[in-house]
């Protein structure tokens, strides 16, 4: 398979993962426009593993509407998920030792 053909089927998998958890929103729902309370758990739920912004796109909920829950509910948000801060320290430390080789 090419990385074209890999690159199609990936997106294509995600995005059936992420109408699986829109339609799991939906089906928690009551109908009506308004959000029950059983969605807003799975949508702070979804925001542990996701993040907001993640989250907003996935499930095509407000992000500001997700924030003001979060807000509400107490719930404390990271501002970067638990591993970018380890990618960037291995980034870092990449840079340096290139540039200690003049390769910059």
């Amino acid at each position: 398979m090419s990385k074209a053909v890999n690159r199609l089927a990936i997106l294509a998998l995600s995005e059936e993962c992420n109408e699986n958890a829109r339609s799991e929103l939906t089906f928690l729902g009551d109908g009506k426009r308004i959000y029950t309370e059983r969605q807003r758990e799975y949508v702070l739920s979804q925001v542990d593993f996701s993040g907001v912004r993640a989250t907003s796109r996935i499930l095509k909920v407000p992000r500001r509407t997700i924030q003001r829950w979060c807000r509400k509910y107490g719930k404390r948000v990271r501002r970067c998920p638990y591993w970018v801060y380890e990618w960037a320290e291995r980034r870092r430390k990449r840079r340096e030792f290139w540039e200690r080789r003049g390769c910059s």
